[in-house]
């Protein structure tokens, strides 16, 4: 070790890759304590309406920017970074990547989990499912949606030419973040390790989620190859080496999609307990053991971590909310009302009330507890007297209502109603939206002190595995966390006339999108698919918006 570094023991590094940015952060593995971190923002594209897409390649380069900065961050605090005994990763998603094996290029853009364009596919496929035997929902845990990745998957064989062509050659690779990660920083087209951990694979509606396999009769359905699919690993156990960088030779060793990440993290290992995470979407998940429990209420059946080779699979309840954090980056990129993601809470304090202003933020249809991909965002109760406040404030509501209706659909799973909420995610440092939070939901909200609960997990996961042994997960090895208390300030009366209000506004939301969606879909000439009330409401609602934002009496 070089003179004057500081010892703190074995530390452990985390990649949290997500839909908006990208984080590399270090823990101190004896006392979780976050020693630094680096972030960068990544570019959404969307060419089309209804399609996002991202760059595996600013994905990947933005992974290492992070290590390398983070890096230079402990340097500076005089702590060796030669500590770092192990990474973890923890990623979005479902979102959908091919690339070839032989020269590391993507062949087409990441296909983000929040896309619609596969809209049309799920309506022909779901055809195909006889009404007495929904195999797919009973091997996979999922509703068949555009929100996994099968659907994304094989849209893009059908549709890109040049992607069919490198399977016929035998030269693409599949894989969610996750995979493209690990391959990419174990070497690439130089030996990199093609896998995906039970979590990830979960979430792509190819596996069977009580044989942990890629399900043959699934992958003819979806009509994917399985020569092109990763292999399965556990959540915890090294993979590989990093090739390259400040922590070449380090292992990697974990893997947990973001959800379940935070789910260990926050420590929810027994039956019962559950987190909600608040990102670029909203995720609550509650952790069922090993028992795979199928839902009567919209929730999703997923595998919650597989912490070791040799360890037993844990399942998962989820209830995913499509648009929460995403809202904010609209009001701030595409309607101009905010400079900074950070100025809602101070808009929302401005106006303390929403004065009869409600939005669904259903720019992606409704995911859970609905599962309707005709639905579209919309703002009502306007009058002349909304102000640019009154709307930050309805968007922060509507993350909160949101949490409501998945958390009323857990407890009637569960049978047991849930006495608190556990959070973390991004938007938790609102306290704006966690006051609201506590009141709509009428329990106690939870924040844990350090909100980094996603990456918290995967560096869990990895200083866990075997041959690596620097975190213990027995329960009496688990650090104490500080936890801050939003208890509810409104009568009950009033959350439930606000929420039965919020329902009246989500029944509004649906039946916008009725038409398939086509690779023609974001062409001028063709957009008869959509009512032509949308187009005269949404229109309404942006020169009403203008006019406020602008100050136009």
């Amino acid at each position: 070790m070089a003179a004057g570094k500081a010892n703190l023991g074995p530390l452990v590094g985390a990649v949290d890759q997500g839909t908006s940015s990208t984080r590399f952060l270090v823990f101190n593995s004896k006392t979780a304590e976050l020693l630094s971190h680096h972030q960068v923002e990544l570019e959404q594209k969307f060419p089309k309406e209804g399609w996002v897409e991202q760059d595996p390649k600013e994905i990947l380069q933005s992974v290492y920017e992070c290590i390398e900065r983070t890096c230079d961050k402990l340097t500076e605090l005089n702590i060796d970074i030669s500590s770092i005994k192990a990474i973890g990763v923890s990623n979005q998603r479902e979102t959908t990547i091919i690339w070839d094996k032989y020269t590391g290029e993507p062949l087409y853009n990441a296909v983000v989990w929040l896309d619609l364009r596969t809209q049309g596919t799920v309506e022909t496929l779901s055809k195909r499912i006889p009404g007495n035997n929904n195999f797919v929902k009973s091997k996979t845990g999922l509703p068949l949606s555009t929100y996994f990745s099968a659907v994304k998957l094989h849209w893009i064989l059908e549709n890109v030419r040049k992607v069919k062509k490198a399977v016929e050659e035998e030269r693409a690779l599949f894989g969610t973040v996750d995979s493209w990660l690990i391959w990419s920083l174990t070497g690439g087209p130089n030996g990199g390790v093609h896998c995906t951990d039970v979590t990830n694979a979960s979430r792509t509606m190819l596996f069977n989620i009580h044989s942990l396999e890629w399900d043959v009769e699934l992958c003819e359905f979806f009509e994917v190859p399985m020569t092109i699919l990763p292999n399965i690993r556990s959540s915890s156990e090294i993979y590989g080496l990093m090739k390259a960088g400040a922590l070449e030779g380090v292992p990697l060793s974990g893997c947990l999609g973001d959800q379940s990440a935070a789910l260990v993290g926050q420590m929810c290992f027994q039956d019962g307990q559950a987190k909600n995470t608040y990102g670029t979407g909203c995720f609550l998940l509650c952790n069922t053991g090993q028992k795979c429990v199928f839902s009567d209420h919209g929730l999703l059946t997923t595998v919650a971590y597989k912490l070791g080779r040799d360890k037993p699979v844990c399942y998962a309840l989820e209830g995913s909310v499509a648009i929460a954090g995403a809202v904010i980056r609209w009001l701030r990129d595409n309607l101009g009302i905010l400079k900074t993601s950070e100025e809602i809470e101070k808009l929302a304090k401005e106006a303390g009330t929403s004065y009869g202003c409600y939005f669904v933020p259903a720019f992606s249809g409704l995911y859970a507890p609905y599962w309707e991909p005709s639905a579209r965002g919309i703002i009502c109760g306007l009058t002349q007297f909304t102000s640019k406040q009154h709307i930050a404030f309805a968007a922060l509501e509507a993350v909160c209502f949101q949490t409501k209706e998945i958390l009323d659909a857990m407890n009637k799973d569960c049978g047991i109603p849930l006495t608190h909420l556990q959070v973390d995610g991004g938007m938790t440092n609102n306290k704006i939206l966690m006051q609201l939070q506590a009141d709509i939901l009428y329990i106690p909200v939870v924040k844990p002190s350090m909100p980094e609960t996603t990456a918290l997990g995967a560096a869990m996961a990895a200083g866990a595995a075997e041959g690596v042994g620097v975190w213990s997960l027995e329960p009496e090895d688990l650090s104490a966390v500080t936890m801050e208390r939003f208890e509810p300030q409104i009568n009950p009366e009033e959350s439930e006339i606000r929420y039965a209000i919020w329902k009246k506004a989500v029944q509004k939301s649906m039946g916008w999108a009725t038409g398939q969606t086509s690779p023609n879909a974001g062409d001028p000439n063709i957009f008869c698919s959509v009512p032509l009330g949308f187009f005269i409401v949404s229109s309404m609602v942006m020169l009403i918006g203008a006019r406020y934002i602008s100050g136009i009496p």
